[in-house]
């Protein structure tokens, strides 16, 4: 699947969108095409589009400052960089897992939340790490927005491709 940069009118990073949800806003004419990727789809009667890579709204769309990044479970995962925070493996069934944990009167919140393979979670059960033994890679933390954003284009892979646009630095 190909995402594309979506960018406000005044070149802030609103969300990333389908190509096809990107192709039917540049149909509209609804956003100016920064730079194309080398993704194209053929149309009708030997029609071939480029699949664009970054676009920006023709119209800004105020959106509510946020102080901070709000808390999900996908965004534990992206600040910890898809890596277990006890034994550093990049699994796929990660879990977030509570330091206090929930049943002892554990907030859910980046600072009290890590990302944690099931096998971990498991053996640290309803306990601290420090009674459980374990023993964390990173200290959690409450990301800003721009560190996030930041983590987010690495892990996308489109840091570079921004930084060429000279839009992210």
């Amino acid at each position: 699947m190909t995402y594309c940069v979506l960018l406000n009118a005044d070149y802030s990073f609103l969300n990333m969108v389908h190509w096809k949800r990107a192709m039917c806003m540049v149909a509209k004419q609804k956003v100016q095409v920064l730079s194309y990727s080398e993704d194209a789809i053929r149309g009708g009667e030997g029609f071939l589009f480029k699949i664009p890579a970054v676009m920006k709204l023709i119209k800004l769309i105020r959106t509510i400052y946020r102080s901070r990044v709000p808390f999900s479970k996908r965004n534990v995962l992206i600040r910890d960089g898809f890596a277990c925070a006890y034994c550093g493996a990049g699994t796929r069934g990660l879990t977030i897992d509570h330091l206090v944990p929930r049943s002892r009167g554990g907030a859910s919140s980046f600072e009290n939340c890590v990302a944690c393979c099931q096998e971990c979670n498991h053996k640290k059960d309803c306990r601290t790490p420090s009674e459980a033994g374990m023993y964390l890679r990173l200290k959690p933390y409450q990301p800003t927005i721009s560190e996030f954003l930041r983590l987010k284009f690495a892990k996308l892979g489109i840091a570079e491709m921004l930084k060429m646009a000279g839009i992210y630095i």
